[in-house]
């Protein structure tokens, strides 16, 4: 009796430890689980979020819609801005600057728009500057030096529009590559702020075109074009 009671115990103690047992790994699966949806979450919110900050603070995104900055960017560029000049470094003469609509330029040349009411032209003029065309020979003057222009399109003059402005201060002059197809800053003389562009108004400056893969560059600001035209070197937002 004894003996048939301690085989019993003995079963019964062996099948106990074994459900015990058995009933911990479903614990340790679970949880292995929620681990690894958890471990999965972060890895892609993770860079989601870097991105998200590097996109808010740091870079802009834009396809170009129109000519206006023919040949330097194309018709369906993707381009990118560093949204820290102006901020962290000055905008500088012949920067490429995308800015805000400044007074319904947009509503001349809807094709310029960039998306959400935005703009992308060369900066010319900072404040101070008297800008004017044309001198003798047909070129822009900044503060009475006449400049050299390699970057307007081929076979386009300066400007074939006469304009004679002082930048004042807190704003930008601004011009097309495109001079004969650019509804710039001299097609708003008029328009209450001389055609300018408020620094307020500057959401980032061109770095970089990466798309299509064959228009892949770096863009660079024509630093020597600027040089000898004295006045103030850059300005911050």
């Amino acid at each position: 009796m004894n003996e048939t009671q301690g085989r019993q115990g003995q079963e019964q103690s062996a099948g106990g430890g074994t459900t015990h047992h058995s009933a911990r790994k479903p614990a340790r699966g679970h949880r292995t689980r929620k681990s690894t949806i958890r471990e999965t979450t972060l890895i892609i919110l993770i860079p989601a979020l870097i991105v998200a900050l590097i996109r808010f603070f740091l870079i802009g995104i834009y396809v170009i819609p129109s000519g206006s900055m023919e040949n330097t960017l194309m018709i369906g560029d993707r381009i990118v801005t560093s949204k820290l000049d102006g901020k962290i470094t000055p905008l500088q003469r012949g920067d490429i600057i995308v800015f805000k609509d400044p007074d319904h330029w947009l509503t001349m040349q809807q094709d310029d728009a960039l998306g959400g009411g935005y703009l992308v032209k060369r900066l010319i003029g900072l404040p101070g500057d008297h800008v004017a065309c044309c001198d003798a020979t047909g070129d822009i003057t900044i503060n009475g030096v006449p400049i050299t222009e390699p970057y307007v399109k081929p076979g386009d003059p300066p400007s074939l529009i006469p304009f004679n402005v002082t930048v004042t201060p807190g704003n930008l002059f601004v011009l097309g590559d495109n001079r004969s197809n650019s509804a710039d800053s001299r097609y708003h003389l008029n328009d209450g702020n001389d055609g300018l562009v408020p620094v307020s108004d500057v959401v980032g400056v061109v770095k970089l075109v990466y798309w299509p893969f064959n228009r892949w560059k770096w863009i660079s600001r024509p630093a020597s074009v600027f040089a000898k035209v004295g006045g103030i070197s850059g300005v911050y937002e």
